[in-house]
């Protein structure tokens, strides 16, 4: 009986529990909140803004965004990416060849 009871208390405190979860209410659950004190907003959202920061939500929103690439930034980190890629390379073909030279006894 007092099992039951704890179970089924359980199922209304909290919001869906014991049922399947669809992702909005999971994130509707696990918000962040901030108290606000002596009206002070502008402190509340510097706090909000440290706990955005360390726990990494703000950097998946930054990485979440979507915005408009002009094709010569294209081109260069394209060409960026060309070069740092045979740079790479070149000192992978290095180091090989020192690795072989160095097993073989040279």
């Amino acid at each position: 009986m007092n099992s039951t009871y704890k179970t089924l208390s359980s199922i209304f405190t909290r919001p869906h529990a014991g049922l399947t979860h669809r992702s909005s209410d999971l994130q509707q659950w696990r918000g962040i909140r901030v108290k606000i004190f002596n009206n002070n907003l502008e402190r509340g959202l510097t706090f909000m803004q440290r706990i955005m920061q360390s726990s990494g939500i703000e950097r998946m929103i930054k990485n979440e965004q979507i915005y408009h690439i002009k094709n010569s930034e294209k081109r260069i980190l394209a060409q960026k990416n060309l070069q740092r890629r045979l740079k790479s390379q070149d000192l992978a073909r290095k180091l090989k060849s020192i690795l072989v030279k160095k097993v073989r006894g040279y």
